[in-house]
């Protein structure tokens, strides 16, 4: 599958904007569109017709005219096809399936093709109404190609929706004929048939994971790249250049701005469906990619009880469906016309509405002038790399004596330990993490056994890959990222795979023999419907695209399967855990990382920006409102120099991230009126019922944080901002990142649906001895009274030592300290007798590899996942030697 340069298109077509508005952001991305491919409805048997099976036929009569020959160049960029003056009239009979059109199939002389369905219209007295596919107007996509000047493929739509689920499963031959997604198979190899060298797919989805997740499997089984580049669009910053109602450098998340942008760029598209109670006939063939139709649809839609949700403007929810009649001359050399008596309302009650198109033509477009299109992106709005938040974050990290901030503002402030009495118990968790180190064979031997490994475990429960929510891969050599990509993905046949971080340790960190180490973190009691990932394949301008098996985020119960508790009530109650995706800086719509700049500067800071705005990115679809912690990884460095300048920027970056996207949330929301939140149905959900599913939390939600006033800041009197504790993070120097990448963002988990002051912050420790580690914990409260405790526990490199430390006496001090501290934080025990009968294992250790020595005795491989480092750094660019990561669930003491 071709990954980088331009790339040979296939676009999916409805006839609705979106398709097409996301054909000229594929020509400004620099591809080059190829063909177009669409599925009509099949054919309606009729008392006229019994024949099922017969075929679309077109008749065509023509005038003589002028033709123009057109070059290979042109017919795929869409040149100008030359001055002509006579008509075509193109009828189309009833049948299964339309022969692929090219221009020249309409007669190369002819400018002026016409649709004329009046001796069929009593085919198109009902609509679809198809899950996945816009039909309502179908009788004019053939004129597209005459239109475009592009080659045209359509098949029937055949099936239903057999899988109704918002990820779609692949159908490995058992429901091949009966869900309509697997129509687009035979459309789409009709046309690599025609154009063997097609090597991507363009499809228009915006917010629907529904039909993304369709097109991308489709896609991906056929060797297409799949591009979705309106993919979260309206979530996108605008230009930085001002416009006349858009100042420079301001963020407008406003989905109707996409609608402007449509116009802008010169795209017709005419409403052909309503299916809401705000929008009536009235609105039908109305422009939509118009300012007044834009207020219009918002009046409306807000006049019926809110404007609808996410999206609604926009018509994602179904409220109305268009069809394009004109675009720029880019695209389209002619317009669709279609007159009024041509037009014919049909009603289906409930609301719903449509425009049944009788008859139709192509006015072809004289004398166009592409030459200075490309300069503009052909007038189409290219979302900024980076959001205004980030653009600050990045700004920030340009002043080099800055590096080590203050935190006297935000750092992790130490709260008052609760009482020390019996309050909790630690409970065996439901979480399971399995852990898997290669031995003395090839990688790809070790990797197939890991692979049976993880098999014979899952079948030893029984349990489906699916319980495994996240991975961590660790490998001597990142050149071997294929062979294992390959035995790895195979575990996973269902959608959204494990969220996956895959690092390189190099020779000298690893241990001898050892190739590989995975860790994988299991569910066993999770229901199906419990885990909910996000899995985008298509390339877009809001986050990188997944190429390999894993997804950007799974997210699922935190306190799930805890021994001896309720798990559907308590499941029901449980905030969420969100596993999420290593992120490297890689330019979401070209897959690339960022180009070096032009005077041979570092481009570290745009690297560690990028990636970290990819992380805030998943985490907000994900709702995330709080980061347990994180680490920032970055490959090995040439001085312990350049390192610990690598650790202050990530550490810098993280500090204004917290402070850009607090300032960015709900200060600059408009407040609605006191007399709107009451009677005003547009605004009834800021009432106090808190069921606001239009809304995100914002990342981070201060609001989450136990005893935290985050009104301190406007009311204090001093003038001086209040402490805002920041999670835990710190940098690890290893070998190589996936695709050389300059920096890798983890986070060690996401929480989601947590209540206002659930999550307690601790900071205990840290004297003046390297033995004694700074613990920090966080403390999530559930509704039904249990608490999940992440811990990281952090060691200063102690510079009086002159030789390896044993690994695992290392990490047995570890959980002591932290068993030890926990105790006496959650159940008020100070003895060292009751650390040791509860003793925790670690889930991560980070290991600064000249401090340790991984002996030919194995005890440590039991310590859980080691990840052996060149270096590690702290906040304030401090060496440190070890710094262990603990996930512990307890209950409340009866």
């Amino acid at each position: 599958m071709a990954a980088d340069g331009p790339l040979r298109v296939v676009a999916l077509v409805s006839g609705g904007k979106d398709s097409f508005y996301s054909i000229l952001h594929c020509l400004a991305n620099g591809h080059r569109v190829v063909a177009l491919a669409n599925l009509h409805p099949p054919p309606r048997v009729t008392s006229a017709s019994n024949n099922s099976n017969s075929k679309y036929t077109i008749t065509a009569t023509s005038t003589t005219t002028t033709s123009t020959n057109r070059t290979e160049a042109e017919e795929g960029t869409g040149a100008d096809a030359g001055n002509t003056t006579s008509t075509t009239t193109i009828r189309i009979s009833p049948g299964v399936d339309l022969a692929p059109q090219h221009p020249s199939c309409f007669a190369s002389s002819c400018s002026a093709p016409e649709i004329d369905h009046t001796s069929h219209e009593e085919e198109d007295e009902a609509d679809l109404n198809s899950f996945m596919y816009q039909t309502v107007g179908h009788q004019v996509i053939p004129l597209y190609a005459q239109a475009t000047g592009l080659p045209l493929f359509r098949r029937p739509i055949l099936g239903t929706a057999v899988d109704h689920g918002i990820s779609y499963q692949d159908p490995d031959g058992h429901y091949v004929d009966e869900d309509e997604t697997e129509s687009l198979v035979p459309l789409l190899r009709a046309v690599l048939k025609a154009h063997p060298d097609v090597n991507a797919l363009c499809t228009g989805a915006i917010l629907s994971t529904y039909q993304r997740t369709r097109v991308e499997s489709v896609a991906l089984r056929l060797g297409l790249v799949p591009l979705a580049y309106l993919w979260q669009f309206p979530e996108l910053p605008l230009p930085l250049a001002a416009t006349d109602d858009q100042p420079v450098g301001t963020d407008k998340n406003d989905d109707a701005q996409l609608l402007r942008d449509m116009a802008a760029a010169g795209l017709e598209a005419r409403i052909v469906k309503v299916a809401s109670a705000g929008l009536g006939e009235e609105f039908l063939w109305e422009n939509v990619a118009s300012e007044s139709a834009v207020s219009r649809i918002r009046r409306a839609l807000r006049r019926f009880g809110g404007d609808g949700g996410r999206g609604a403007v926009l018509g994602e929810g179904g409220e109305f469906e268009t069809l394009v009649v004109d675009g720029p001359s880019v695209l389209f050399k002619g317009r669709v016309i279609v007159d009024e008596n041509d037009r014919k309302i049909v009603r289906e009650g409930g609301g719903s509405a449509w425009l049944s198109i009788r008859k139709a033509k192509v006015e072809m477009k004289p004398d166009l002038d592409t030459s200075s299109s490309q300069t503009d992106n052909f007038g189409v709005h290219v979302p900024e790399l980076l959001d205004l938040g980030f653009r600050t974050v990045l700004e920030s990290l340009q002043d080099e004596d800055r590096l080590v901030y203050d935190h006297s503002s935000l750092s992790q402030v130490p709260l008052p330990l609760p009482a020390s009495v019996p309050r909790f118990r630690h409970i065996k968790s439901g979480s399971k993490d399995w852990y898997f180190v290669g031995d003395s064979m090839g990688i790809e031997d070790q990797t197939a056994k890991i692979v049976n490994e993880v098999r014979r475990r899952l079948g030893e429960h029984p349990l489906p890959s699916s319980a495994i929510v996240s991975s961590l891969i660790v490998l001597r050599r990142m050149t071997d990222f294929p062979t294992v990509n390959k035995l790895y993905g195979a575990l996973f046949r269902e959608p959204n795979p494990p969220a996956r971080v895959t690092i390189s340790c190099g020779d000298k960190l690893l241990p001898r023999g050892t190739d590989i180490t995975v860790l994988l973190t299991v569910q066993p009691h999770l229901k199906r419907n419990e885990r909910r990932g996000l899995h985008v394949q298509s390339r877009s301008y809001w986050a990188p695209a997944n190429i390999g098996p894993y997804s950007q985020a799974v997210a699922y119960p935190l306190l799930s399967g805890d021994e001896g508790r309720n798990n559907d009530a308590q499941n029901s109650e449980s905030p969420l855990a969100v596993s999420i995706a290593g992120q490297i800086p890689l330019v979401p719509a070209t897959m690339t990382l960022p180009p070096i700049p032009k005077d041979g500067s570092s481009s570290l800071a745009l690297q560690i920006t990028l990636a970290l705005q990819h992380l805030w990115r998943v985490g907000g679809e994900m709702q995330v409102q709080w980061w347990s912690s994180a680490v920032a990884y970055f490959p090995r460095s040439a001085l312990r120099s350049e390192a610990r300048h690598s650790a202050l920027l990530a550490s810098a970056a993280w500090n204004a991230a917290h402070v850009a996207s607090s300032s960015l949330s709900t200060d600059d929301l408009e407040e609605p009126d006191p007399w709107d939140r009451k009677y005003n149905p547009a605004y009834m959900t800021y009432g106090n019922s808190g069921d606001d599913t239009a809304s995100r939390p914002s990342l981070p939600d201060w609001e989450v944080l136990k005893d935290f006033d985050a009104d301190a800041d406007a009311n204090a009197e001093d003038g001086k901002p209040a402490h805002r504790p920041l999670p835990f993070v710190f940098s690890a120097e290893v070998e190589e990142l996936p695709r050389s990448a300059g920096v890798e963002w983890h986070a060690h988990l996401g929480f989601a649906s947590v209540g206002a002051g659930s999550i307690r912050l601790y900071t205990v420790g840290g004297g003046e001895s390297s033995d004694d580690p700074l613990l920090h914990h966080v403390v999530v409260d559930s509704p039904s009274g249990d608490v999940f405790v992440q811990t990281a526990a952090v060691y200063r490199a102690n510079e009086g030592v002159t030789s390896p430390l044993p690994l695992s006496n290392a990490v047995d001090r570890s959980a002591v300290a932290v068993t030890t501290s926990l105790l006496k934080l959650l159940a008020g025990l100070e003895s060292a007798g009751a650390a040791a009968a509860v003793l925790l294992n670690p889930k991560f250790t980070y290991v600064d590899d000249e401090y340790f020595e991984f002996s030919e005795n194995t005890a440590w491989l039991s310590k859980g996942a080691i990840i052996p480092c060149g270096s590690l750094w702290d906040a304030q660019g401090r060496c440190l030697n070890m710094v262990s990561i603990f996930e512990t669930r307890w209950s409340k003491a009866l």
